[in-house]
């Protein structure tokens, strides 16, 4: 037990904060104390007070409190959507407490900026706070052990904990840590210089596959989603809202509406100034005394609509004005070497263009939110409550504070779990439409948004069109490499006048290109944003990665060579990638902890080929064929192998599926499991289908027959997985996953048929063949 682990730079800036600040001092002052019952009852009104006491009496740190009769309580932060992390993040304390995890209870806490970041988004719930989980922990065992000397008159050296009790070397005395919380609490909280750490072979919980916490009450039924929420005396609303981003309300007739069972009131709400960053697209309310009576007053409204500007959205004329851009010079944000003269003089260049469409969230449980507005007499709030199925409930605060009035962090929000997400219940313009209606009805106002709702005004994944050149050298090699893309940003959602991709985007799978070449130029170019666009789950990487590895195939096609052979050549040395050089911020991640490491890359990309037999499969009969691709995306690294059967009519089946992932230290090897076979069906669902479109500015597609997902017919009928063992810092793993699974079933289709699929989805080609 007398290892320290060295631990990360944001541990380091975070230490003074977390010093300061107990979790007992949490709770005593945070508006959300009330809040943290909510999994038994959102409306369960109880005092600040009565909560502290109801944690415990020893509270050395803001996540974990410890009671007198030994209930460890570890506070959770980040929003439970199906990835585990309710459970991991408090395995990581209990390992480093050394609790039983039979004794550990779990409580969610509110959005409180004091927590550090709560946006469950971008794989970062492991990589941001697995060092802080630790020394929660350690803090923790530490104070109970010296606690235990003191007691027992003895050098705190000599005491350890062990399943739930602190035991003193060379006696059997031992004690259990309810009987010595008294004591601790006394203690002055020890720095974190002061503080060891269990080494890796003495971990109990960390690395261990363990049972979802919720997971038999969201087998019973008994969880508690946004969709669930309810609050004493809630109307029900739905929202009609303009079809076209921007349009407004000119007049509208409620007369047939407030004649429906149970309509209570119609209330407009106003759409968003400026950007659209959270607020509300705006449109009319309709409230009734439940969730079917006010879609039916919904669909009763007569409302005259000015669309707006953006009703010169088109999706086919939009594509072909991207398609020319990325034809023409653009910005150049990477360039190494000089590309003009190989590509001017080159004997064999080979070109090539690809796109893909808008795709839509589409989580099974679509956005909701109740919430619970009091005013004075005057109308000024004097407190706001939102429940929500959110990924960040720091951004509900953000968002409806000021819709209010208020201070954000008078916002009291309260996080369900959540039905899947992908990104889209990060961006809280529902819980403002729920504030809204609850300040104007003076009660609490539950807003549901319908499937139709959820997918025809979503934040959508951006259009991107791409365009690739490549000259090859005598041994089919590129000696020069030009890459270009357009799309509409996600800063367009927070800035109107951005009209190129933001950084970030750009080094999702195309800047942080890979490969090993002379020269290389990469481009941004311009397109103007029509509709509200949003980070989906692996964001620019979906077509930035499909793009890359599919034109890395098609060289490889060009040359004669073998896809893997090629891929690794491309690759080229076992090299930490120049990340100043190239220009790229690394997700904020030190190069350090998180090198750009092409070894790991070629590792994971041998690894999938070796589970797939791939030498075995290259002379597999016409219609069956084998694809590979690797990304490093989230600061992990992902290589895919797809194996596909496309019969003479044209369909698509998919056998089998090989990947293998390297994100460092794993937590829970059961959901990183769960959640690369989750990312191989939703890649395999956008590669296939997945395509939104807008005529006049509207949405084209509505549900799941016009957004079709995979169904068992048609998914991944085997997926193989390989999980690479490391002691590296952990990285992405829910977002890795993505990105090189659609590219590589591209190639397999390729390698099948002999058609190259440039353009997304796949069922919008002929695949049919004789």
């Amino acid at each position: 037990m007398n290892e320290i682990t060295q631990l990360s730079d944001w541990t380091e800036a975070n230490w003074t904060w977390s010093q300061a600040v107990t979790r007992r001092d949490f709770l005593a002052t945070s508006a959300a104390a009330g809040s943290l019952v909510l999994m038994a009852s959102a409306s369960e009104g109880i005092q600040k007070a009565e909560v502290v006491e109801k944690l415990g009496e020893f509270q050395p740190d803001f996540f974990v409190g410890i009671a007198p009769d030994g209930t460890v309580t570890v506070l959770v932060h980040r929003s439970e959507m199906g990835t585990g992390i309710r459970t991991a993040l408090p395995r990581v304390v209990a390992d480093e407490l050394e609790a039983d995890w039979a004794r550990v209870k779990i409580e969610q806490a509110p959005g409180d900026k004091r927590l550090g970041d709560q946006n469950t988004d971008g794989s970062n719930s492991i990589r941001f706070f697995f060092d802080r989980m630790r020394i929660a922990g350690a803090t923790a065992r530490t104070m109970l052990e010296r606690a235990a000397a003191k007691k027992w008159d003895v050098d705190a050296s000599e005491c350890y904990a062990e399943n739930h009790r602190v035991k003193h070397q060379g006696s059997n005395r031992s004690l259990g840590f309810g009987q010595l919380v008294e004591e601790a609490a006394k203690l002055e909280i020890p720095a974190k210089e002061e503080l060891t750490f269990k080494p890796r072979d003495e971990w109990k919980y960390i690395g261990k596959s363990v049972p979802l916490t919720d997971l038999d009450e969201i087998l019973t039924g008994k969880a508690v989603y946004g969709i669930d929420a309810r609050m004493e005396n809630q109307l029900y609303a739905v929202v009609a809202r303009p079809s076209v981003v921007g349009g407004v309300v000119k007049s509208f007739d409620a007369t047939k509406t407030k004649q429906k069972p149970g309509v209570v009131d119609v209330v407009e709400i106003p759409k968003f100034e400026g950007a659209p960053v959270f607020q509300p697209l705006g449109g009319i309310a309709v409230l009734a005394d439940s969730t079917w009576n006010a879609i039916q007053g919904r669909d009763a409204l007569e409302i005259e609509w000015d669309l707006g500007e953006n009703t010169s959205y088109n999706s086919e004329a939009y594509a072909e004005q991207l398609k020319k851009t990325v034809n023409k010079p653009g910005t150049v944000v990477r360039e190494e070497g000089d590309v003009s003269g190989p590509l001017e003089h080159a004997t064999k260049l080979i070109k090539a263009d690809y796109y893909s469409p808008h795709l839509a969230h589409a989580s099974m449980e679509p956005t909701c939110a109740v919430a619970d507005v009091k005013t004075d007499a005057s109308g000024k709030v004097t407190s706001c409550h939102v429940v929500s199925a959110t990924q960040n409930p720091q951004a509900v605060q953000q968002a409806v504070g000021p819709a209010m009035g208020i201070d954000p962090a008078e916002v009291l929000a309260d996080v369900t779990l959540l039905g899947s997400a992908f990104g889209r219940k990060s961006k809280p313009d529902y819980c403002v439409e729920a504030a809204i209606l609850s300040r104007k009805m003076k009660r609490p106002v539950h807003v549901t948004w319908t499937r139709e709702d959820d997918v025809q005004h979503d934040y959508y994944h951006t259009t991107t069109a791409m365009h690739f050149e490549a000259s090859l050298d005598k041994d089919g090699k590129p000696d020069a490499w030009l890459q270009r893309a357009a799309y509409p940003s996600i800063g367009s959602t927070f800035n109107a006048d951005t009209k190129e991709p933001v950084g970030f985007e750009m080094e999702m799978g195309f800047k942080d290109l890979p490969f090993q070449l002379k020269n290389l130029r990469v481009e941004s170019g311009e397109a103007i944003a029509h509709t509200r666009i949003g980070w989906l789950r692996s964001v620019c990487h979906i077509p930035q990665n499909f793009g890359v590895s599919c034109f890395a195939d098609e060289l490889a096609h060009a040359a004669g060579r073998d896809p893997l052979e090629y891929l690794l050549e491309l690759l080229g040395e076992d090299r930490h990638l120049d990340l100043k050089k190239a220009g790229l911020g690394n997700r904020g991640a030190s190069a350090d902890d998180y090198p750009f490491d092409i070894g790991r890359l070629k590792n994971v990309t041998r690894r999938a080929a070796e589970m797939a037999g791939w030498a075995k499969k290259q002379n597999l009969p016409k219609g069956r064929g084998v694809g590979i691709a690797c990304a490093r995306s989230f600061l992990g690294y992902t290589g895919h192998v797809v194996e596909v059967e496309v019969s003479k009519d044209g369909t698509v089946t998919i056998p089998n599926v090989w990947v293998s992932l390297d994100s460092g230290t794993i937590v829970s090897p059961n959901r990183v499991r769960a959640q690369l076979e989750g990312a191989a069906n939703m890649g395999a669902t956008q590669a296939l289908y997945g395509e939104i479109t807008f005529t006049d500015g509207v949405a084209d597609q509505s549900n799941y027959d016009g957004y079709q997902m995979t169904t068992l017919a048609d998914a991944p009928r085997n997926i193989h997985m390989d999980v690479v063992e490391s002691d590296a810092a952990p990285s992405g793993v829910g977002e890795t996953g993505v990105p090189s699974l659609a590219p590589a079933l591209c190639n397999a289709i390729y390698a099948a048929t002999g058609t190259r699929i440039r353009e997304l989805p796949i069922s919008k080609h002929d695949l049919s063949w004789s």
